[in-house]
């Protein structure tokens, strides 16, 4: 990996991106105001149209095209918006009053944010959108997505791969850039800021990864079970820096796991089959994760994808086999049950492309007393699609040793550690609503399966 570094104050004369960021998104919503005296309403021209001073709360709800707005918590002054109470636009913006403490902030679902907030309504429902600086972003993200107590080295090769992921993701012609959870990355506010997370992106400010002279797609997981994935044998298309590594997550809690799979579960997961007799891999990529399966019901089978499979069972990833447990006989005593166990099927008929489901045979097959079901076991490893940095992987390195540079050259093999002020165009804000005072333009380390989703 090549680190192209430029001159400090070079650096620092560059404007800082800003991103907007999907906190929440639903029919109504509500938000309130921590630390300072009230709440500022401008319009989508940055006009101011309220100052609501000792307004604590604000109840959002859409109303075909508009919004509605409604006061609530008043204490003092002018209380009523637009005087009835109620203001309807078809877009807002809205920010803290004067501070009243030392952290000014929007509280969105009991969680706090900085910068401002677009309200605007899409196909019936309300979208909050959190307008923040890039830098002020990521030391959330890196607090959201790692323990903050992990050493520096990870965080601050957290802090680089998220600040490429941001930056890659914004999309000018959308309402927002990206979403506040694994759908792109995990966003949670200022109660993820820590000393160590604000450090890590403090000591990487600026450092994005490059592949020629573009960014990279950063795209990083919990763990990956002991060796990652190409990105073109789980996803449509090889990217050279995107390749098959070993991985060092020897101390990941789901570097190995077993599920057992509810016999409800299987019922919903698969009621156009009527549920699950049967589980048989088809195909796998070189590192064992599953390409393509087929599931037998009694009414019929289905082919799908190994990610089509992993979302419909809530699986950790696709790194996965599959055991019968046994059956149940009539004494309760429980009796093995091979895998192979034969099943009165006929041979079914061409396997469909590649991760496109098809309903392959409906013809009933012979129904098996519940008492005698299997009880299905997935048996898998890590957490995530598997592709690019291992959070656990980037947490095993740094304990012995290694810097955030030799991490990232481990997971994303090929790049270069670039000032994102160095790529032409990169910085310059992507429009938003015109006129607004502001530039504008996819357990947490366990538990996180970050974007694109598989």
């Amino acid at each position: 990996m090549l680190l192209a570094l430029m001159p400090a104050a070079t650096v620092a004369a560059s404007p800082e991106p800003q991103l907007r960021v999907l906190l929440q998104e639903a029919p109504a919503l509500a938000l309130a105001v921590a630390d300072a005296d009230g709440l500022r309403l401008r319009d989508r021209h940055g006009r101011v149209l309220q100052d609501l001073r000792g307004v604590s709360s604000l109840q959002l709800r859409a109303n075909g095209a508009w919004l509605e707005v409604r006061s609530a918590g008043v204490t003092a002054g002018p209380a009523d918006v637009a005087g009835s109470g109620v203001l309807a636009a078809p877009e807002l913006w809205i920010e803290p009053l004067s501070a009243a403490g030392p952290d000014p902030a929007l509280v969105v679902d009991q969680r706090r944010y900085r910068g401002r907030l677009q309200l605007l309504v899409r196909a019936g429902s309300v979208q909050l959108i959190n307008h923040v600086p890039l830098e002020t972003y990521l030391t959330s993200v890196v607090g959201s997505e790692m323990p903050a107590s992990w050493p520096q080295p990870a965080l601050q090769a957290q802090a680089i791969a998220a600040r490429t992921y941001a930056l890659k993701g914004r999309r000018p012609a959308a309402p927002f850039d990206l979403k506040a959870t694994v759908a792109s990355q995990v966003y949670r506010g200022i109660e993820a800021e820590t000393p160590s997370t604000r450090q890590a992106v403090q000591a990487t400010r600026d450092l994005v990864l490059t592949y020629g002279s573009s960014l990279i797609d950063a795209v990083f997981h919990s763990s990956s079970g002991g060796s990652t994935e190409s990105s073109g044998d789980l996803w449509s298309t090889q990217l050279p820096y995107l390749v098959s590594v070993p991985d060092f997550d020897q101390d990941s809690p789901v570097r190995q796991w077993r599920q057992p799979l509810d016999p409800a579960l299987l019922a919903k997961a698969f009621a156009e089959i009527g549920g699950v007799r049967g589980i048989e891999v088809l195909a796998t990529t070189a590192t064992g994760r599953v390409r393509q399966v087929r599931v037998v019901g009694p009414s019929g089978q289905l082919v799908l994808s190994g990610a089509a499979l992993r979302s419909r069972l809530g699986l950790r990833s696709t790194w996965v086999r599959f055991e019968q447990e046994g059956i149940q006989a009539l004494t309760g005593a429980a009796s093995p049950l091979p895998l192979t166990a034969p099943l009165a099927i006929p041979l079914p008929p061409p396997l469909p492309p590649f991760g496109q489901p098809q309903l392959l045979l409906q013809t009933p097959l012979t129904p098996i007393p519940s008492m005698l079901q299997p009880r299905w076991v997935a048996v898998g490893r890590g957490f995530g699609h598997g592709i690019g940095m291992s959070q656990w992987g980037a947490y095993g390195m740094a304990r012995r040793g290694d810097g955030y540079a030799a991490i990232l050259q481990h997971y994303y093999r090929g790049t270069r550690i670039t000032p994102y002020s160095q790529l032409a165009g990169l910085v310059a804000a992507a429009p938003g609503s015109t006129g607004v005072q502001v530039s504008a333009a996819d357990a947490q380390v366990v538990a996180t399966a970050s974007p694109p989703q598989p």
